[in-house]
């Protein structure tokens, strides 16, 4: 299945039992599929019928998930979508990222990290569905909800769990705390506390990689970022200029806007002229795509496409994964908010609950095997914690590292030693 340059297509709405949210009816007669309770088809039609709109550098493919699978199925031996040692990859990255939140609440909550925690619980069919498609070279730029794409790309429970901690075996050596992690090992390019900050990042990353491979020659230079967002950030500025850009450059990049249908209390209909985003890839010239974010099956073929096109020179695409977070936007929300009917909904199409369905169903692997999964993954959560626990504070003359590239004469002595291990330093301000 491939994203063709010259092909379009429009979507039938949202068929589920709820609409969209609460706010706004689904405007069109939904149509169901065949595949996995796929919420969403896709037809070919035209964008208009004004012929001065055919204008090939313009047109962009814009297909569903359900279609590309379907695709799949044709030209495959098996009806299976993902082999055993797959399946148990998946499941396995998923569970670590549902196990690792659920502990940072615990955590959260006994007075162990500080500051603001936002959890992924519900999304993890996005993070692994993209994010276990990379090669360690490639780059994921994140946003303040990074703990699991930290934990997907590879970097260890042990060193997430001590940068909430605020410790200095963190990734981060403590100074980065919940909303930043990052990881030049894992090319994990930070997260980001203010919306938008991250694609402008992302989009560097990219170019830098089609400059490595151009201009400076190194032909096995392939690497893709994937620039992860929400559904707001897909409201700014940012974000427009960065598809321009990419799609002008043919930047090897992913757009994965995460809509959990939610702008911290804001509801996606209410905030936006036009709530599929995925159309906005088509108007820079690019793909855009939907694909149910709960179903993680759906949204690995959708990244395989996407991350193969990057990697190509093909260029860059804008997938939209409709998914939903179990937690309120932040640890400190108390979630009231959204409606309980469509909180129920969601929770019902559990990601980890559906791979698994589909595992158990398809032979491949006992409930055995999975509760095995379970179990490592417990031993290694709880591992992380005591790490975490048992690690020492950064020392306080770390706070002048990384801050000028030379503090003599802002927290550093004539005598080079550092102004805060002064007992006098901070004499007459708060302590903390």
């Amino acid at each position: 299945m491939s994203f063709s340059a010259t092909n379009l297509a429009q979507p039938l709405q949202l068929n589920t039992a709820t609409p969209r949210s609460n706010d706004k009816p689904s405007l069109l007669l939904p149509k169901t599929s065949s595949f996995l309770g796929s919420t969403r088809n896709f037809r070919p039609t035209s964008l208009s019928a004004n012929p001065s709109h055919s204008n090939t550098h313009r047109r962009s493919a814009v297909v569903a998930v359900s279609e590309a699978v379907k695709e799949k199925k044709l030209h495959a031996s098996t009806n299976l979508l993902i082999t055993k040692e797959e399946g148990l990859e998946l499941y396995e990255d998923m569970v670590l990222g549902r196990s690792f939140e659920d502990m940072c609440a615990q955590m959260y909550y006994r007075g162990k990290m500080f500051g603001f925690v936002h959890l992924y619980n519900g999304q993890e069919a996005v993070s692994t569905g993209f994010i276990k498609l990379t090669k360690k070279e490639d780059s994921v730029v994140s946003t303040y909800r990074d703990h699991v794409h930290s934990l997907s790309k590879g970097v260890p429970a042990r060193e997430v769990m001590s940068e909430l901690f605020g410790k200095a075996t963190g990734c981060c050596r403590g100074q980065g705390g919940s909303m930043h992690m990052f990881s030049k090992e894992y090319n994990v390019l930070g997260g980001f506390a203010f919306i938008g900050e991250g694609i402008p990042v992302a989009t560097g990353a990219a170019f830098s990689s089609r400059y490595r491979r151009e201009v400076l020659k190194q032909a096995d230079c392939d690497h893709v970022t994937l620039a992860f967002f929400g559904d707001g950030t897909a409201n700014n500025g940012q974000f427009f200029e960065c598809l321009n850009m990419a799609a002008l450059w043919k930047l090897p990049i992913v757009f994965v806007v995460e809509n959990n249908l939610w702008a911290i209390g804001m509801s996606h209909l209410r905030a936006t002229s036009d709530p599929e985003i995925w159309k906005k890839g088509p108007a820079f010239g690019m793909p855009g795509v939907h694909v149910d974010g709960m179903d993680v099956l759906k949204v690995r073929e959708v990244a395989k496409e996407a991350i193969g096109r990057a990697r190509r020179g093909e260029g860059p695409t804008l997938v939209e994964c409709e998914t939903y977070r179990f937690r309120g936007h932040s640890l400190a929300d108390p979630d009231e908010l959204r409606d309980p009917a469509e909180k129920a909904h969601y929770a019902a199409r559990d990601p980890i609950t559906a791979l698994k369905k589909y595992i158990l169903e398809n032979n491949l692997a006992t409930e055995q095997e999975l509760k095995a999964i379970h179990k490592k993954i417990d031993e290694l959560v709880e591992d992380a914690v005591e790490f975490a626990d048992e690690s020492p504070l950064p020392p306080r003359s770390q706070l002048l590292e990384n801050v000028f590239a030379d503090p003599k004469g802002f927290g550093i002595g004539p005598d080079g030693s550092y102004r805060c291990e002064d007992p006098k330093f901070t004499q007459g301000t708060a302590h903390v």
